[in-house]
């Protein structure tokens, strides 16, 4: 006898504020005023290897990660050595061993490193190897920022184009990065030279909406620009798009997001760029001022990054325990990029008392290959369960907790983060 098959059509809802990976991604040290999964940390290498050899990753995430703006969320994770008007991040022991620094005056001061200098370049990739080690597989790490050189390792030393590092030791540093995080996104400032060559690599845009496009009239620094013209345009595809709006407190998350005209433009070019998240500076750290701004930042988050809205289920209404269940979910991805990771798809079954009796992985189901529009998924399941009546449900599991952590744009009730789809007649 062939399967009844029961379809189940679902109902659109406002997308979730606070899915992992995407949104605001503000300083950990501020106050936040809007929903967030993550948060940025800059650290210095001074802080993580005080002597050489000798790493204090632990100390540092204890201080950082357990913060209560930091406490149980994803950090994006950049390492300097040279942050004006901070102290120098360059170890002490590296300088000893005859590293030299050069004192510059713009943005309020600091001290440059010999970046052509074969010690610092030999230490440099003995650092991102550890760092690898540490925090390639680290369930808290969302993301790395490609560090270390320039103002704040912003691959830069404007107007001091002089101090910055040659090719060579940016080459040896990407590298690095590709060698020390093969499972984790990495994001460059500037997808130019060596760098721009790299269709692995994500990229981050530090003055956006201002220099983000790529109109006619844009300039030869505009992140769009740059991105289009190093054959980059399809890397969103494949790694994380971000970056902070311009990092004036009090004024500019207000000023772009404050008027429907200068709303449609920073989401044109959040749109534009595939932006997953905004930050450290964002609209989270302003308190909003109107109801209005609010609704903007909402509209913002979800469309950044994924977000699933689920439209119908294919699948029996009654199946034998221990035989095939065949079933076809279609859906759609209303944001601007995929999701990253290869995060575990599952479906449960729930008993009347929403306890969860079994789970299933759907291996054929790959996560990163739901990009923006439609997406199918379809597999096949045996339960080994007692004959009964249950809840289907559908869950993406984060690592961090095991748990279902991403939700669904839909009316769906949800319990212990599994998203009911339909109930299940097992014989």
């Amino acid at each position: 006898m062939a399967e009844s098959k029961m379809k189940t059509a679902f109902t659109a809802a406002p997308g979730a504020l606070d899915n992992p990976l995407k949104g605001w991604c503000t300083y950990d040290t501020e106050e936040i005023y809007l929903p967030y999964s993550m948060v940025f940390t800059y650290v210095s290498w001074r802080e993580l290897e005080p002597e050489e050899g000798k790493y204090r990753f632990a100390e540092w995430e204890q201080k950082v990660w357990e913060t209560p703006s930091a406490k149980g969320k994803y950090i994006v994770l950049r390492v300097y050595i040279d942050y004006p008007t901070l102290p120098l991040g360059l170890p002490e022991w590296l300088q000893k061993k005859g590293v030299t620094t050069t004192k510059y005056a713009q943005f309020g001061g600091g001290e440059s490193p010999d970046y052509a200098n074969p010690i610092l370049i030999a230490a440099m990739e003995r650092l991102l190897y550890a760092l690898g080690e540490r925090y390639d597989k680290h369930p808290r790490i969302a993301f790395l920022q490609v560090g270390l050189l320039g103002h704040w390792g912003e691959w830069h030393t404007y107007p001091r184009a002089e101090l910055f590092a040659p090719e060579a030791t940016q080459i040896r540093v990407i590298d690095a990065y590709r060698k020390a995080f093969p499972n984790k996104k990495v994001m460059a400032r500037y997808p130019q030279g060596y760098v721009g060559k790299q269709a692995w690599l994500g990229f981050h845009d530090d003055y956006f909406p201002e220099d983000t496009g790529d109109e006619g009239d844009a300039k030869n620094w505009y992140f769009l620009y740059n991105i289009n013209r190093s054959g980059r345009a399809e890397n969103w595809k494949r790694s994380v798009i971000g970056g902070e709006m311009i990092p004036h407190k009090g004024s500019n998350a207000l000023k772009w997001l404050g008027s429907a005209k200068d709303f449609a433009f920073t989401l044109k070019r959040a749109e534009e760029a595939h932006f997953s998240w905004i930050g450290p500076y964002s609209p989270a750290l302003e308190n909003p001022p109107t109801p209005a701004f609010t609704e903007r930042c909402h509209r913002m988050v979800r469309r950044m990054g994924y977000q699933y809205r689920l439209l119908e289920l294919l699948c029996p209404s009654t199946v034998a325990v221990g035989k095939p269940c065949a079933l076809t979910l279609t859906g759609t991805n209303e944001g601007v990029a995929p999701f990253y990771y290869p995060w575990a798809v599952e479906l449960a079954l729930l008993n009347p008392q929403s306890q969860v009796i079994a789970q299933q992985p759907l291996r054929k189901t790959d996560l990163r290959t739901w990009l923006p529009g439609s997406f199918t998924l379809c597999d096949t399941v045996k339960w080994q369960v007692p004959p009964g009546r249950y809840t289907l449900a559908l869950g993406i599991l984060s690592p961090l907790t095991g748990k279902p952590a991403i939700r669904f744009a839909n009316t769906v009730k949800v319990t212990q983060g599994w998203s009911h789809l339909t109930t299940l007649q097992l014989t």
